[in-house]
């Protein structure tokens, strides 16, 4: 069982230099740390070591260089998971916390909003219980009775799907045209 006392995340220093990357196979046990961290305190839900591996390809890791004798690691992890053609979710999304405040969160979604409008996604949804932070990344809360069917087939395997507290937020995302401008 997950305890506060059982989830430790590596000491890294608060101004290392960061690099933004696609999550490698060799990183699930950082974010599985990294995620349990904050899901022990009640601020995310836990994702499996399982489950990270077979949606590895759906992740992006703020990777830091150790810096004055403290070693590097990951700094914040974040998931674009795909649910329909019209729609893909931003989740597990959590920062260091030596790096909160700085604007990895941001970052991190903004990842995700590049590769969603690269996909040509027109939407993007999140489960969350950190409202003010996706507003002010531009979602807006939704009524859950409206989510997609899809959302639901996923929700179907968390223990809380009887019991959610969490916040559906969405965000629409405008058309980029792939022409240039003249």
């Amino acid at each position: 069982m997950l305890t506060l006392e059982s989830i430790v995340v590596p000491d890294i220093h608060p101004n290392a230099p960061l690099m933004l990357r696609k999550a490698r196979l060799t990183d699930i046990d950082a974010i599985s740390e990294l995620i349990g961290y904050w899901a022990v305190r009640g601020l995310m839900l836990v994702r499996s070591k399982q489950l990270l591996s077979e949606t590895i390809r759906d992740f992006f890791v703020l990777e830091a260089e150790p810096l004055e004798g403290k070693p590097g690691g990951i700094a914040g992890v974040v998931g674009l998971h795909m649910l329909a053609i019209d729609l893909a979710e931003v989740r597990g999304l959590a920062v260091h916390p030596s790096f909160q405040g700085k604007g990895l969160g941001r970052w991190l979604v903004l990842a995700c909003e590049r590769e969603a409008r690269d996909l040509g996604l027109p939407a993007l949804f999140a489960w969350t219980y950190q409202q003010k932070f996706f507003e002010n990344c531009g979602f807006t809360r939704i009524d859950k009775t409206n989510l997609h069917p899809k959302v639901w087939s996923e929700c179907q395997r968390c223990p809380f799907y009887e019991n959610c507290n969490e916040i559906a937020m969405l965000k629409e995302l405008s058309a980029v045209s792939d022409q240039p401008s003249a």
